[in-house]
């Protein structure tokens, strides 16, 4: 795939607007820097001459993205509308507005960005994956995460995980490594047969990471991939660790855009490329990740934060338009006790599929649909 694929209609922007929502969880999610048990997010809308709206999200990722609900808000009620309400032009013409709005804000860009794909997609009535170069056909693998807790809690997680249809669990680890074995022996009891991915979050130092990938690896446990171990600007640590284990490395906190996966690329630094919206800052920039790795011989995973269902839709449109993207982490909406919006997708035990419709697929979000809805806004 190159970039001549995408479509690039002209489009004109009459109106930017955005609303609030929080959306309580069915149970805690744990890692182990953080507890969440409800999510604050923000949803962007994109107006068009025609009257046409799209949407687009971004959930509060103080810890990554360094954003609140309270900053996405006010990035999208200032600059970023400043930037892009009453502008004509090509999505790329509109999306460098976007980008060149204010620094850093990506999780606000991202559901700006969404949001604006999204309405094109619905006025040129084909769905977002086809404007992006991609088709909606076959169906991706999706995983789910089992929380950090106790061994006999997230034992029962994955037994549920399983019964579900579930085939991959991703879980992450804390900073005990031997009450991590424990946690990991009491999945696999329950789960027998599932492959596991392991998300460190830049917890270990490169020789402690070797050390303890290997020991996984000696005791013969079905590990897929092991992401992020060390922290995100030590590439030579990165690259380090890759060289010393069998086990896949997936780069992710240290992969923000296209020049940082040129960076680890040439570093030899990651198996693996983990492309999020919430960091690449929108579609654009996202599929221009996946050129690089495309052009390594790298694959990439679409992952996510915990984010609602209009974020996860559109990296699931974003998994199916590029050929280097074979993985994804798409499961926050099962955490979430709302469905709303449907459509988009659909999920089938662990098999993940986008089920048509103009732009993301979704019906619209009303800023009053949440029972606990945080307010609205311009």
């Amino acid at each position: 795939m190159t970039p001549q694929t995408l479509q690039d209609p002209d489009v004109h922007v009459v109106a930017v607007r955005h609303h609030r929502h929080v959306a309580p969880l069915k149970r805690p999610f744990v890692t182990a820097a953080r507890r969440t048990e409800a999510v604050h997010y923000v949803v962007a809308e994109v107006e068009l001459a025609d009257g046409t709206v799209g949407q687009g999200s971004s959930a509060e990722t103080v810890a990554v993205t360094g954003e609140s609900a309270e900053s996405i808000a006010a990035c999208l009620a200032g600059p970023l509308r400043g930037a892009l309400e009453g502008a004509q032009g090509t999505l790329e013409d509109l999306g460098r507005r976007i980008r060149d709005a204010v620094p850093g804000s990506t999780s606000a860009k991202a559901a700006l960005d969404v949001a604006l794909h999204d309405a094109a997609a619905r006025a040129a009535r084909v769905p977002l994956v086809e404007l992006l170069g991609g088709t909606r056909c076959g169906t991706l693998t999706n995983d789910m995460t089992i929380s950090l807790e106790d061994p006999e809690v997230m034992a029962g997680h994955a037994r549920d995980a399983v019964a579900a249809g579930e085939q991959i669990l991703k879980i992450k680890l804390g900073r005990d490594i031997d009450e991590d074995r424990r946690r990991l022996a009491a999945v696999l009891e329950a789960a027998p047969g599932v492959s596991l991915r392991l998300d460190a979050n830049q917890g270990w130092e490169a020789r402690e990471a070797i050390s303890i990938i290997t020991g996984f690896e000696r005791d013969g446990l079905p590990i897929e991939l092991v992401e992020q171990p060390v922290p995100a600007a030590d590439l030579e640590g990165l690259a380090r660790v890759r060289a010393e284990v069998a086990t896949p490395v997936m780069a992710d906190e240290a992969v923000w855009d296209a020049q940082d996966a040129r960076r680890i690329v040439e570093a030899g630094a990651a198996d693996l490329l983990n492309i999020k919206l919430a960091k690449t800052g929108g579609l654009r920039e996202a599929l221009a990740v996946a050129d690089v790795a495309l052009e390594a011989g790298i694959a990439c995973m679409v992952g996510s934060m915990m984010e609602p269902r209009i974020s996860i839709t559109a990296a699931a449109h974003l998994a199916f338009a590029h050929p280097a993207i074979a993985l994804i982490d798409l499961d926050p909406p099962a955490w979430f006790t709302s469905g709303a919006p449907s459509g988009g997708y659909r999920q089938r035990g662990a098999e993940l599929e986008l089920i048509g419709g103009p732009g993301l697929g979704l019906a619209m979000l009303d800023p009053m649909q949440d029972a606990d809805d945080a307010g609205g806004g311009r």
